[in-house]
């Protein structure tokens, strides 16, 4: 008698709610360690004895906030393929240790220096492979284990776990933090072992795997090599280049751009070509899925940035203008922005709920007309803003953001035939990850124009204005309007590494006070930052006046499952490709 693999085994009646349980658990993981990190990074330069706002520094501080994100965008098409063909419980399971290990790596990161900082961007890089597998794959054990009818709520919790895992990471790692900086690192360890043997003795294999066993080499190559090329040039665009004050000008960065865009192009083609395709294009024919990622991917690039411009305008401007020590803002910072995140978790489960009894269209485009009224009402907000009236703005954000979510990422789970979910779900998880890092450039380059135009000027005259020599202030003026932004994110003031020492001796206690006190630098950025910040807000309204078209675009409701079940003549490799562009049409 054969005997049958652990998880090909039958499952129990209540195996879907161990599923979501699981799942569950890996996204909260995954998000806690991203929002840990976020709080945790001048704790962490400062373990290493890292300047992160030297010129020659930036690019550790650049790649260990974004290297992750890269890394998950450019693989989970592929990884979603490889569950398609070899399990998805297989490779969420190896998630699980690849996570767990990378966690283990960089809590004990042996080195110091830019050397430690190089060992814990290859462990993050690492991470973001484990992470890779569990995002991929969540979403599809869900769908495979939840009826039709409970979709949505079940993912909608799973959603809700990602922003819970956030803030919970955001207040943890800024009590960690004080305690030690290797510790935010180890707190997802036992989250991690837990889940790697829960999920090897509970999790069952439900999906059709696919007969083909081969994979699209040159697909992998032309969308990897395209996103990573594309996205690292994103982020050193971001950074000062000779005397410009962003890199869009470097010959390498406008190289990568080219190439990243014409690997891209080129693997459209290639996917129109090739026999089995990594990035089955015939999905699109599905009007639910195609309409689903387009509208994730512009929420993704809309939303993505948001949260790190809201930690900058508090730790930059609000909080020290309130009186809160510059290296106090971190944890602060995390606590004014509970109610985006409480906004996010209520609306998230509801809006799950509410998919499963009153359909999507509505719930999605309702959601994203509602992020564009919070973008908009965002833009009438001074630097110095009254708070509760701020909160609520915030939690209407947060709102309609899950509201959208889970409805939509619903939606398109079951659009797809059980045979196509990995892949599926790995390809709307690209949309939505690519589309955050590339948020966060878009958003740097239209606060650093903004600021470079007009933040020089500022300076220079507070300066002379607080009792600074002419020349001195001059020199000051030419602080990089990125590093202003990095030294309000990382909790520093800018004011003392912007004045020379000697210069700061020469002036009275008096003097010495105000300019390295909590007030002076934000009342210096304030306005060129406003000004900057607002035209973000415009653009990300925008973008979600354009996601609101394509949600309500998406059509009546459709479940692949339910049409196949009236229809089951149709069994080809797609099977609901030529069934499905007429159901979902109408």
């Amino acid at each position: 008698m054969t005997k049958v693999p652990r998880h090909a085994r039958p499952v129990g009646k209540n195996y879907k709610w161990v599923a979501l349980t699981n799942t569950t658990l890996g996204v909260l993981m995954g998000a806690m360690n991203s929002s840990i990190l976020l709080i945790s990074l001048p704790a962490i330069f400062k373990g290493l004895n890292v300047n992160p706002l030297e010129p020659g520094e930036t690019t550790y501080l650049l790649w260990i906030l974004m290297g992750y994100m890269v890394v998950t965008a450019t693989l989970l098409v592929t990884i979603g393929r490889l569950s398609d063909m070899w399990g998805r419980v297989r490779i969420y399971n190896a998630g699980f240790v690849i996570f767990t290990v990378a966690s283990i790596l960089l809590f004990l990161t042996p080195s110091s220096g830019n050397e430690g900082a190089l060992e814990i961007i290859i462990f993050r890089l690492v991470q973001g492979l484990g992470g890779g597998c569990l995002i991929a794959n969540s979403s599809a054990i869900i769908t495979d284990a939840f009826p039709a009818r409970q979709r949505g709520f079940a993912l909608g919790l799973n959603m809700v776990a990602a922003l819970g895992g956030s803030l919970v990471g955001l207040l943890v790692g800024g009590v960690l933090a004080t305690v030690g900086w290797r510790y935010v690192f180890l707190v997802s360890v036992p989250f991690g072992v837990i889940g790697t043997v829960w999920a090897y003795l509970s999790l069952r294999e439900q999906a059709t795997k696919r007969a083909v066993k081969s994979l699209d080499l040159l697909g992998n190559f032309c969308l990897g090599g395209g996103l990573i090329i594309f996205l690292v040039a994103m982020t050193y665009g971001i950074m000062p280049y000779g005397g410009a004050t962003t890199g869009w000008g470097n010959p390498w960065v406008i190289a990568g751009l080219i190439i990243g865009l014409v690997l891209l192009a080129l693997f459209v083609w290639v996917e129109s070509r090739v026999k089995e395709p990594l990035f089955n294009l015939q999905l699109f024919q599905i009007r639910s899925f195609a309409t689903g990622c387009a509208a994730q991917f512009l929420a993704a690039l809309a939303y993505g940035g948001l949260q790190f411009m809201l930690i900058v305008w508090l730790q930059g401007v609000w909080l020290p203008l309130h009186g809160y020590k510059y290296e106090d803002t971190p944890l602060w910072s995390a606590i004014y922005l509970i109610p985006l995140l409480a906004g996010f978790m209520i609306f998230g489960v509801a809006g799950g709920w509410l998919s499963d009894r009153i359909g999507v269209r509505v719930l999605t485009t309702g959601g994203m007309l509602g992020l564009t009224l919070g973008f908009v009402l965002l833009t009438f907000f001074p630097a110095d803003f009254n708070y509760p009236l701020f909160a609520i703005v915030l939690f209407l954000i947060g709102a309609s953001f899950g509201t959208f979510s889970a409805p939509n990422t619903a939606a398109i789970m079951n659009a797809l035939p059980t045979e196509y979910r990995g892949v599926g779900s790995g390809m709307r998880a690209t949309f939505q990850n690519a589309g955050s890092p590339l948020s966060l450039g878009v958003f740097f380059t239209i606060i650093v124009l903004g600021l470079s135009s007009t933040l020089p000027h500022a300076i220079q005259n507070g300066l002379m204005q607080g009792g600074v020599p002419v020349q001195a202030a001059a020199g000051a003026s030419h602080l990089p309007p990125t590093g202003a932004l990095f030294a309000a994110f990382l909790g520093y003031n800018p004011m003392e590494s912007l004045i020379p020492g000697p210069v700061l001796q020469q002036l009275s206690p008096a003097t010495q006070s105000n300019l390295l006190g909590t007030s002076f630098f934000p009342n210096l950025i304030s306005t060129p930052f406003m000004d900057a910040l607002r035209l973000v807000f415009y653009f990300s309204a925008a973008l979600c006046l354009l996601a609101a078209v394509f949600s309500y675009l998406r059509g009546k409701r459709y479940v692949y499952d339910e049409q196949t079940q009236s229809q089951p003549q149709r069994n080809q490799p797609l099977r609901a490709e030529a069934n499905t562009i007429e159901n979902a049409a109408r």
